[in-house]
């Protein structure tokens, strides 16, 4: 894809920032062309509602489930058990993704979606109404465990191409501009999600949040994800949206083909990633167990932290995107993967010092968690041959939160309970090491 084509009459010139805010307003313009602005829209929308889901979940899984399904464990274990629950949806996530392959393949895209959208919303609305440990016994606990499953399949299914067919029409020069487009939607997720959690926690008494409190950013992940469900299926139900999938070739390969001919680069994909969403939890998620652990401080306080936490990751992910157009996106993510092994010699000294410490530690994480995130989705999948491009970008996501993400906030605790910060510190450096692994062997194969 030479950086002078065209796409549908429009240059490379018209591809500019200013053409995202445009794409929101032209986005019911159906008898026009779909420009990359309102891909781009259409990316954010649904990547926010996703996120805002996944962080009011792992909110909940540090400061409300351990007292509210588990009161019979310390409060340790039933941290540990909580988070155990957390992963099952990231262990779910790539069966979603066959599984919903398939039925697009069987009926349509747009059947699929909206089957995956409403199995999410489901799920995240039934766990604000799963009854306490008290009032259901173990049963409770086996409830939420399958609605968090319901979750990861829901997200596997939801899956739209959005930000592959993005990336194929971005101008070779602009690649890592538009490859942080899509991750634009995690600080705006994890904004919104601290921020209600915040509110909540200082306008309730401490019985309240945990009686009912608790329940209402479920509903609110609810209500968002009947909006972004529109605005998706708005626009991927449109002919014009389907005949780009159509030319770019961008539709469901068997799993099995993908495997045997593209395996090597959904292995390294997942692999690139390993550092940018290890760090991901580790000052996200991990922290709040922390301090409602080990702490004296008010969670409520430390989720403003984690608001203005958010707000460096936003800029982190757009400054990426000019870092790694001017760099390159490999370099990029190499840098920040030494830097990401530097912080976690740190985490010691700041999450177990004072306040300050604790706050340089999440702010710090933060800036270094954004200026990676933005650019690790899009390195390797670059790689697939095109028809592959749809089902692999998919799996290779999946996989790296598998590996990156799933079980960072039950490995971190157990091993600082256990061990002491300094285990935390190795583990969150052999993510760095694994990025900077997969990224050797990448360059290696002659992969760009």
């Amino acid at each position: 894809m030479a950086g002078t084509t065209t796409y549908e009459g429009r240059t490379p010139s018209d591809y500019s920032p200013e053409s995202i805010g445009s794409g929101a307003r032209n986005i019911n313009a159906r008898d026009g062309h779909i420009a990359p602005g309102e891909i781009a829209v259409g990316v954010i929308i649904g990547r926010a509602s996703e996120y805002f889901d996944f962080f009011v979940y792992a909110i909940a899984s540090a400061v409300v489930f351990p007292a509210v399904f588990f009161p019979f464990e310390d409060r340790l274990t039933g941290t540990l058990h909580s988070f155990l629950i957390f992963s099952f949806a990231f262990i779910a996530r790539p069966i979603g993704t066959v599984v919903f392959m398939a039925i697009q393949r069987r009926y349509s895209r747009e059947v699929k979606l909206l089957l995956a959208l409403f199995l999410m919303g489901f799920s995240t609305a039934g766990i604000a109404f799963v009854p306490t440990y008290e009032r259901l016994g173990v049963t409770a606990i086996l409830v939420l465990a399958a609605l968090r499953i319901g979750q990861g399949i829901a997200l596997g299914g939801s899956w739209d191409g959005l930000p592959s067919l993005l990336a194929l029409n971005a101008p070779r020069n602009r690649r890592g501009f538009y490859a942080m487009l899509g991750q634009l939607g995690a600080p705006v997720g994890l904004m919104l999600a601290t921020s209600l959690f915040a509110f909540l926690l200082y306008s309730l008494a401490d019985q309240d949040f945990l009686e009912w409190g608790w329940r209402y950013p479920f509903y609110v992940a609810f209500a968002i994800n009947v909006v972004a469900l529109f605005a998706r299926l708005r626009l991927v139900s449109t002919a014009e949206y389907a005949r780009l999938l159509d030319e770019r070739e961008l539709e469901p390969t068997g799993v099995a083909d993908l495997g045997h001919t593209q395996g090597r680069n959904v292995i390294i994909g997942a692999l690139a990633a390993l550092a940018s969403y290890a760090l991901f939890h580790m000052v996200t998620v991990f922290p709040l167990s922390w301090i409602e652990l080990y702490s004296s401080r008010s969670v409520g306080d430390f989720l403003i932290v984690e608001v203005g936490g958010a707000a460096l990751i936003l800029v982190g992910v757009i400054a990426s995107g000019f870092i790694a157009d001017r760099f390159g996106r490999r370099n990029t993510l190499g840098t920040l993967a030494v830097l990401i092994g530097i912080f976690s010699l740190f985490v010691p000294m700041l999450m177990g010092g004072s306040e300050t410490g604790q706050d340089i530690f999440v702010l710090v994480g933060c800036i270094l968690l954004g200026l990676s995130y933005g650019q690790a989705a899009g390195i390797v999948t670059d790689n697939f041959e095109t028809r592959y491009r749809y089902t692999g970008a998919a799996l290779t996501s999946d996989l790296s939160w598998l590996a990156g993400a799933a079980f960072a906030p039950l490995v971190a605790l157990g091993l600082s309970a256990h061990f002491g910060l300094h285990a935390v510190s190795l583990y969150l450096l052999s993510g760095g090491v694994g990025t900077l692994a997969a990224l050797i062997l990448n360059r290696a194969l002659g992969k760009r």
